[in-house]
Protein backbone atom coordinates (compact mmCIF):
# COMPACT_ATOMS: atom_id res chain seq x y z
CA UNK A 1 0.00 0.00 0.00
CA UNK A 2 1.62 3.28 -1.45
CA UNK A 3 0.92 6.50 0.84
CA UNK A 4 2.23 9.99 1.55
CA UNK A 5 2.37 12.73 4.14
CA UNK A 6 1.38 16.10 3.72
CA UNK A 7 2.95 18.48 6.48
CA UNK A 8 0.59 20.61 8.14
CA UNK A 9 1.64 24.18 6.79
CA UNK A 10 0.73 22.86 3.34
CA UNK A 11 -2.19 20.23 4.70
CA UNK A 12 -4.71 23.01 5.18
CA UNK A 13 -5.45 22.66 1.35
CA UNK A 14 -5.46 19.16 1.28
CA UNK A 15 -8.08 19.12 4.23
CA UNK A 16 -10.63 21.70 2.97
CA UNK A 17 -11.01 19.33 -0.61
CA UNK A 18 -10.73 16.23 1.54
CA UNK A 19 -13.14 17.25 4.00
CA UNK A 20 -15.91 17.47 1.57
CA UNK A 21 -15.56 14.22 0.05
CA UNK A 22 -13.36 12.16 2.27
CA UNK A 23 -13.98 11.19 6.61
CA UNK A 24 -11.95 8.40 7.46
CA UNK A 25 -9.37 6.19 6.32
CA UNK A 26 -11.47 4.16 4.47
CA UNK A 27 -11.68 6.34 2.01
CA UNK A 28 -8.07 7.38 2.02
CA UNK A 29 -6.87 10.04 4.20
CA UNK A 30 -6.22 10.15 7.94
CA UNK A 31 -4.99 13.06 10.51
CA UNK A 32 -1.89 12.35 12.54
CA UNK A 33 -1.29 14.51 15.72
CA UNK A 34 1.68 15.12 18.04
CA UNK A 35 -0.08 15.34 20.99
CA UNK A 36 3.67 15.02 23.29
CA UNK A 37 5.09 18.07 25.42
CA UNK A 38 8.29 17.95 23.24
CA UNK A 39 8.83 15.14 21.10
CA UNK A 40 9.14 15.45 17.02
CA UNK A 41 8.00 12.93 14.80
CA UNK A 42 10.17 11.99 12.36
CA UNK A 43 9.38 8.64 10.99
CA UNK A 44 6.33 6.61 10.11
CA UNK A 45 6.01 3.33 9.07
CA UNK A 46 3.16 0.54 8.54
CA UNK A 47 3.09 -3.21 7.85
CA UNK A 48 0.62 -5.14 6.31
CA UNK A 49 2.20 -8.48 7.17
CA UNK A 50 4.61 -8.08 3.98
CA UNK A 51 7.48 -5.69 5.17
CA UNK A 52 7.82 -2.09 6.87
CA UNK A 53 6.90 0.62 4.36
CA UNK A 54 9.20 3.13 3.54
CA UNK A 55 9.35 6.57 5.68
CA UNK A 56 6.16 8.33 5.05
CA UNK A 57 7.03 11.10 6.39
CA UNK A 58 9.55 11.17 3.59
CA UNK A 59 11.87 14.45 5.32
CA UNK A 60 8.70 16.16 7.08
CA UNK A 61 8.88 16.44 10.89
CA UNK A 62 5.81 16.71 12.62
CA UNK A 63 6.43 19.50 15.82
CA UNK A 64 4.59 18.83 19.53
CA UNK A 65 1.22 19.96 18.65
CA UNK A 66 1.12 19.72 14.91
CA UNK A 67 -0.25 17.30 12.89
CA UNK A 68 0.01 16.29 9.35
CA UNK A 69 -2.95 14.51 6.53
CA UNK A 70 -1.86 11.28 5.48
CA UNK A 71 -3.29 9.92 2.08
CA UNK A 72 -3.06 6.06 0.41
CA UNK A 73 -2.01 6.09 -2.72
CA UNK A 74 -2.89 2.61 -3.44
CA UNK A 75 -6.15 1.75 -4.28
CA UNK A 76 -6.36 -1.63 -2.23
CA UNK A 77 -4.94 -3.50 0.26
CA UNK A 78 -5.83 -4.84 3.85
CA UNK A 79 -7.12 -2.49 6.76
CA UNK A 80 -5.14 -4.54 9.85
CA UNK A 81 -1.72 -2.44 10.01
CA UNK A 82 1.10 -2.52 12.01
CA UNK A 83 2.35 0.88 13.10
CA UNK A 84 5.23 2.07 14.60
CA UNK A 85 6.49 5.51 14.76
CA UNK A 86 9.91 7.41 14.86
CA UNK A 87 10.96 9.97 17.52
CA UNK A 88 14.08 12.41 16.80
CA UNK A 89 16.46 11.40 19.66
CA UNK A 90 19.07 13.89 21.46
CA UNK A 91 22.00 13.09 18.83
CA UNK A 92 19.35 13.28 16.33
CA UNK A 93 18.65 9.79 15.50
CA UNK A 94 15.78 8.01 15.34
CA UNK A 95 14.21 6.52 18.05
CA UNK A 96 11.82 3.99 16.86
CA UNK A 97 8.32 3.33 19.64
CA UNK A 98 6.66 -0.29 19.86
CA UNK A 99 5.32 -1.65 16.94
CA UNK A 100 1.35 -1.01 17.82
CA UNK A 101 -2.19 -2.59 15.53
CA UNK A 102 -4.35 -0.35 14.29
CA UNK A 103 -7.13 -0.87 11.60
CA UNK A 104 -6.79 2.29 9.40
CA UNK A 105 -9.70 2.00 7.50
CA UNK A 106 -11.04 2.69 10.65
CA UNK A 107 -9.19 5.81 11.65
CA UNK A 108 -9.94 9.06 10.95
CA UNK A 109 -6.99 10.43 13.49
CA UNK A 110 -3.89 9.08 14.92
CA UNK A 111 -3.09 10.68 18.00
CA UNK A 112 1.02 10.37 19.32
CA UNK A 113 1.28 10.97 22.64
CA UNK A 114 4.27 10.42 25.14
CA UNK A 115 3.63 7.13 26.28
CA UNK A 116 0.79 6.24 23.84
CA UNK A 117 -0.71 5.95 20.36
CA UNK A 118 -4.63 5.97 20.35
CA UNK A 119 -6.75 6.44 17.16
CA UNK A 120 -10.11 6.94 16.68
Amino acid sequence: MMSRIVSAACAMTMIAGAALAQGTGSEGYFQVYNDTEGHIVVGFYTNDGSDWSSNWLDGVEIHPGENATTEFSGDSGPCEQVLQVGWLGDDDSEVLDDPISIDICDASNVYLGDNEITYD
